[in-house]
């Protein structure tokens, strides 16, 4: 089974000091990577200065159950080509991530966020 649950807007920006925020409808993440865990999405109140924008687009997050080839969990996937240039969009337009333990929420402020080849968006 797989159950889209959520889509919209997306943009992921960089601050001066090298800091990656990742903002899904106005909610934003700080991704950072350690060498322990890995690339982890942490919860932030705070409003971050953007020094660069890195991407936007759409995403889709889905539910998967049960399918031959996706892992069961939680896909985050990012438009990563947009534009008027791409008529009929290429294949690999949807960068897929894994959210193993979902998103960050008050009481447990960091989740992992692994990325991956699977994706389930084929086309815009």
């Amino acid at each position: 089974m797989i159950k889209l649950i959520k889509s919209g807007n997306y943009t992921l920006v960089e601050t001066k000091s090298d800091i990656k925020i990742l903002t899904l409808d106005g909610k934003s993440y700080v991704w950072v990577f350690t060498r322990s865990i890995g690339e982890m999405l942490v919860t932030t109140r705070i409003t971050h200065k953007t020094d660069q924008k890195l991407a936007k687009g759409e995403y889709r997050l889905y539910e998967v159950e049960n399918e031959p080839k996706l892992v069961d969990t939680l896909h985050l996937e990012l438009q990563i080509c947009e534009g008027e240039y791409y008529a009929i969009p290429p294949k690999g337009c949807w960068q897929g991530y894994l959210l193993i333990t979902g998103f960050p929420k008050d009481k447990k402020t960091r989740s992992r966020i692994i990325p991956t080849e699977e994706t389930i968006s084929k086309r815009f």
